[in-house]
């Protein structure tokens, strides 16, 4: 079974507000959690930063533009 990007991050989100526990194994090793969780493999030349909103803090993340990626096509599909 395929799951889009977006919908395994609402996927983990959704865990981590659930269990303390898998929010823990998130914050502190993300790649293994994922794993364990989801069965899915994230490359090792792949870095993973997992950040926890505050109150007063929020992450405003740039993604990258699909024009930069590949061939340029606008279509390109996001892998781990």
């Amino acid at each position: 079974m395929s799951m889009s990007m977006e919908s395994l991050k609402m996927q983990i989100v959704k865990q981590a507000w659930a269990d303390p526990a898998s929010k823990a194994a998130l914050l502190s090793d993300p790649k293994r959690a994922i794993k364990e969780a989801f069965d899915i493999e994230i490359p090792a030349d792949v870095e993973l930063k997992v950040v926890e909103e505050k109150p007063s803090v929020m992450y405003l993340v740039l993604p990258q533009n699909p024009e930069d990626v590949g061939d340029g096509d606008s279509k390109v599909k996001f892998v781990w």
